[in-house]
């Protein structure tokens, strides 16, 4: 399982019943998680000493439960960047942690390469993998379906001072945005995708993973350059195993340009047990 060790403004502390204590900055907050199916001796007094704590409802959604107050947002920083954090429906902060090891993958790929890449980050949520590849050198297209999202995505730009690299800031479905630039005859040296389970577009438009995701890669293609450098996707569905993703980019890239394939398991280390807690998986295609 590849996991980051570089988190310090980051914490998963303890993991168990169904929960996640987590430390974001100064702020200590449990969510739920349906991975931690263990009931594992909550010993951490944190537990009984967080700030806020995540309530699933059993009829969709659910809502948080304050116990000290707590800012409207706040920054954590993770090496050279900094991303606002925000707590929101449906348990969310606007960070997945465990992404960090793909935007370090990113970042390496970009900085050692002899030449600037142009990214397509694709389902780029709050922009953390979009901000990591513009401070390595990038010129980046970041496209999301959600115009909160994308804004969210520019305040992290400003926070970690890359608002003035060049950047294309994109609110649209992402499987039509693709089409068009394959019309356009727009190429990109680099693709990162993140798709969700589950999702709709500005329009309306459904997006489901298992059924969308290898016409959705497929067409991605069409958007590579002719000299291209990686392909990134990403999974958190848990029916979906990283050999499947690493299979489709197989198939769809490596047949046709060479270059190697690799997959697995990203995660989180949990400080209190030493045990890594699975957050999905990621697949990767470099030329």
């Amino acid at each position: 399982m590849r996991s980051s060790e570089y988190w310090k403004n980051y914490e998963l502390i303890d993991a168990s019943q169904g929960e996640r204590l987590e430390r974001w900055g100064e702020i200590v907050l449990i969510r739920p998680d349906p991975q931690v199916i263990w009931n594992t001796e909550r010993t951490n007094p944190l537990w009984h000493n967080a700030h806020a704590r995540y309530h699933r409802s059993h009829t969709g959604g659910g809502k948080w439960q304050l116990y000290k107050k707590i800012p409207d947002s706040w920054s954590v920083r993770y090496r050279d960047l900094i991303f606002n954090v925000k707590p929101m429906g449906f348990k969310h902060t606007g960070i997945f942690p465990e992404q960090s090891v793909n935007w370090d993958y990113a970042v390496d790929v970009i900085e050692r390469s002899k030449r600037p890449l142009n990214v397509l980050n694709l389902f780029g949520y709050t922009g953390c993998a979009t901000i990591a590849c513009l401070k390595a050198g990038a010129t980046v297209c970041h496209v999301d379906a959600s115009k909160g999202m994308v804004a969210w995505a520019k305040e992290n730009a400003a926070a970690s001072g890359v608002s003035d690299k060049p950047v294309r800031w994109i609110v649209d479905d992402c499987s039509k945005f693709v089409a068009r630039e394959i019309r356009r005859g727009r190429k990109y040296d680099a693709i990162i995708m993140d798709p969700p389970s589950y999702g709709r577009g500005p329009s309306g438009e459904i997006w489901k993973l298992e059924a969308s995701l290898y016409s959705f890669v497929e067409l991605c293609a069409g958007v590579l350059s002719d000299d291209p450098a990686f392909v990134l996707l990403n999974s958190y569905t848990t029916g979906l195993s990283a050999s499947v993703m690493e299979y489709i980019l197989g198939v769809l890239f490596q047949k046709r340009l060479g270059g190697t394939l690799s997959c697995d398991e990203i995660g989180l280390k949990c400080t209190e047990s030493g045990l890594y807690l699975p957050c999905g998986s990621t697949a990767i295609w470099q030329k």
